[in-house]
C-alpha cells in the first residue's frame, strides 16, 4: 500500500472515530429528553427574539451583527454586538430555567454562526475577576467558541446535533447537544445544551 493511500485511510478512520452523531443515532432516554428541552428551550429564544423584532427593539441586521467589537481587557477575549445586552435581558432566563431542569445538565447557552455567545448562564457569566484562569471558568459568555464542535453546533442546520465535548476548564469529556436557531427563515446559530449522559 502507497504512503498516500495509508493516510487517506488513517483520515478516514479518524475521521469516523471523531465525526459526530447524527440524526440517525440511537439516543438513551435521557439524550431524548435533553433534546426535547433544547428544542422547547429554542423555542423560547427565537419567540423572544421575534418580540424584540416585532416592537422594534432589534433589528435583523442588529441580530445578525457579526461586527464584533473586542473588551479590553479581558482573556479569553471577549465581545460585544449590538445585540448582546438585549439577548442578556431576554435569553438569559429561559437558558437558566432549561440548565435547572437536571443536574446533569451542566450548561445551555446560545451561539450565533461563528460560535460567538452572546448569551451564557448566570452562574457562567459571574464578574471578571482578572485572573484567566477562574474567569475562564466563572465567565464564559461574550465569547468566541469556534473550534471543531463549537462551528460544527452553530452552522448544523438539521434538527439536532449531539457531539462528544471536551471543555477549555479542564472537565471531562461531556455532550452537546445543539438545536438549530432559525430567525425570519435565516439561520441564525443554535441552543447548545452541555451534559453529563450518565
Amino acid at each position: 500500500m502507497s504512503f498516500l493511500r495509508r493516510q487517506l485511510c488513517l483520515l478516514v478512520v479518524l475521521f469516523i472515530i471523531a465525526a459526530p452523531v447524527g440524526a440517525a443515532e440511537t439516543l438513551t432516554p435521557f439524550d431524548k429528553q435533553v433534546k426535547k428541552w433544547a428544542m422547547e428551550c429554542r423555542d423560547e429564544v427565537t419567540a423572544q427574539f421575534n418580540l424584540l423584532l416585532t416592537s422594534g427593539k432589534l433589528s435583523i441586521p442588529q441580530l445578525f451583527d457579526t461586527f464584533y467589537i473586542p473588551i479590553p481587557d479581558t482573556s479569553p477575549q471577549k465581545y460585544r454586538t449590538q445585540y448582546d445586552l438585549l439577548s442578556d435581558g431576554v435569553v438569559q432566563p429561559i437558558i437558566d430555567k432549561y440548565q435547572a431542569y437536571d443536574k446533569r445538565v451542566l450548561a445551555v447557552y446560545i451561539v450565533d454562526r461563528n460560535g460567538y455567545v452572546p448569551t451564557h448562564n448566570s452562574n457562567f457569566s459571574k464578574p471578571l475577576t482578572g485572573y484567566s484562569y477562574v474567569d475562564i471558568k466563572i465567565n464564559r459568555t461574550k465569547r468566541m467558541f469556534n473550534g471543531r464542535t463549537g462551528l460544527a453546533a452553530a452552522r448544523n442546520e438539521k434538527p439536532y446535533l449531539m457531539q462528544p465535548y471536551q471543555t477549555d476548564a479542564g472537565s471531562s469529556t461531556l455532550t452537546d447537544m445543539s438545536v438549530p436557531i432559525t430567525i425570519q427563515g435565516r439561520h441564525w446559530g443554535a441552543v447548545r445544551v452541555v451534559y453529563k449522559r450518565k
